[in-house]
């Protein structure tokens, strides 16, 4: 019998009231607490936070408080990856950023999906689609990913717009919901 955690992390149906993942949540609150602290605190000692905090961080890796997200466990972070001030990733299950992609203030990655059945969704379950967003993307302030998107290498994401599927390498999608031009 699998835990609510694994379910979690595979994707499946889980309740997210379970108490071992109330724990990893309460976790990753006090992480978030210190990483959000008052400015003043170095390069070197925010980039030991994120080693602390995430599943991988490249190296030169810059993320500009307040940073927001669930767990911590499942975001991976590519080399010289930058996300300015206000970002939020709700981590359920992996988010994977590539090398040197950069994401303006305000965006928002979103793994956490419910279900359509409303008989489901009153049972509180909920689950979770991995978003993967490749290398040297440029995602605009206020951006919205949605559960289950992959972006892909050297892409464009127009600030302010909401990508709800699949963005192919080297284009340009902008708004809402987002449409390649």
């Amino acid at each position: 019998m699998k835990t609510e955690k694994q379910k979690m992390l595979s994707g499946q149906l889980y309740n997210a009231a379970d108490p071992e993942l109330q724990r990893d949540q309460a976790s990753a609150q006090a992480w978030m607490a210190a990483y959000n602290a008052p400015a003043g605190t170095s390069a070197q000692k925010r980039h030991a936070q994120l080693v602390d905090g995430l599943a991988q961080v490249g190296r030169d890796v810059v993320i500009r408080p307040p940073f927001h997200l669930d767990y911590g466990y499942n975001i991976t972070l590519g080399d010289g990856v930058f996300m300015n001030f206000g970002c939020v990733v709700l981590d359920v299950v992996a988010v994977t950023i590539g090398d040197g992609t950069q994401i303006g203030p305000g965006v928002q990655i979103l793994t956490a999906d419910h279900p359509r059945d409303p008989e489901q969704r009153r049972s509180g379950m909920e689950y979770g689609r991995p978003i993967r967003i490749g290398s040297n993307v440029w995602i605009g302030g206020g951006a919205i990913i949605l559960p289950g998107v992959t972006i892909g290498d050297d892409a464009l994401i127009g600030a302010g717009a909401v990508v709800t599927r699949d963005v192919p390498a080297g284009v340009t999608a902008v708004g809402n919901p987002a449409r390649v031009l």
